[in-house]
């Protein structure tokens, strides 16, 4: 039997994995580090709010993350957290 730990474990794992494996190279570089460094931190909802990040499409993500465009308010939390971890 599974207990939550491992759970939100082996989910922090898929993510960090998606974060590395993106459609770009740019983004594997802005969301792999993050996720490397910041997953295991990220609470429950922070962790929602990132997986929801994820399932956006690379060109949108990083205009938003680089400034080119406003993100959906949505995720502007998460954008900031990364763009804070990137100092950008």
């Amino acid at each position: 039997m599974s207990t939550g730990k491992e759970e939100a474990s082996v989910r922090r794992k898929k993510l960090g994995m998606r974060s590395w494996r993106r459609g770009t190279k740019e983004m594997d570089l802005i969301l792999g580090p993050y996720s490397d460094s910041m997953l295991a931190t990220l609470s429950p909802a922070q962790l929602d709010a990132y997986e929801a990040l994820l399932q956006e499409n690379d060109q949108d993500l990083y205009t938003w993350i680089t400034g080119q465009a406003t993100a959906p308010e949505t995720h502007r939390a998460t954008i900031g957290a990364v763009q804070a971890f990137h100092d950008i």
